[in-house]
């Protein structure tokens, strides 16, 4: 799938490829731009999913990105899957899928990250990035794809044009580590 261009980034040659272990380091994320503008969210009342405003701004910190890197290296290190996109040699997306299969059934891994610069969203590298997580998931053997989201609307919009559904079966941890999250999964 080639995505279309929206930004001087996108005009750059793209690669993929997968990540080894040996690069994940904060280095890698020095021209990845973790930069999102949120006012509206999604949170769930007595009638099920209502708009909010949630006013904030996230960006990541370099401790952030330090424990980012641990928890991509211990994905990869446990068979796990983190696939990138560059431009230009310069990281610019990256998705995540844990390897440990859960769910009542086993039915499920773990889309654990899937992030985009801000100078490349929009331009079909996020949906380029979800189906190759997907696709490597379905090659595992698991049935469904879960998706602990972030409650932002436009994060919301993109699975739900990917086709993602409120989860059947919730993932405790991930439910208490991110309360507002709002838990999906994709039908592989």
């Amino acid at each position: 799938m080639q995505p279309r261009k929206n930004s001087a980034a996108a005009d750059l040659p793209l690669t993929w490829r997968t990540l080894r272990e040996q690069e994940i380091e904060p280095g890698l994320f020095r021209d990845f731009i973790r930069h999102q503008v949120v006012d509206l969210c999604l949170r769930r009342d007595a009638g099920g999913w209502a708009v909010r405003s949630c006013p904030f701004v996230d960006s990541w910190s370099q401790a952030d990105y330090r424990f980012l890197c641990e928890c991509l290296r211990r994905t990869v290190r446990t068979g796990g899957l983190v696939y990138a996109v560059f431009a230009a040699g310069r990281l610019k997306g990256f998705v995540s899928v844990e390897s440990e299969f859960f769910g009542s059934e086993g039915q499920y891994l773990d889309l654990s990250a899937l992030h985009v610069s801000e100078d490349l969203r929009r331009s079909g590298v996020g949906r380029a990035l979800f189906l190759a997580a997907a696709d490597w998931a379905r090659r595992q053997g698991a049935r469904k794809l879960y998706i602990s989201s972030h409650s932002a609307l436009e994060s919301q919009a993109f699975y739900a044009a990917m086709g993602c559904v409120d989860a059947a079966e919730t993932n405790r941890q991930h439910v208490e580590a991110e309360p507002f999250d709002r838990q999906l999964e994709y039908l592989l």
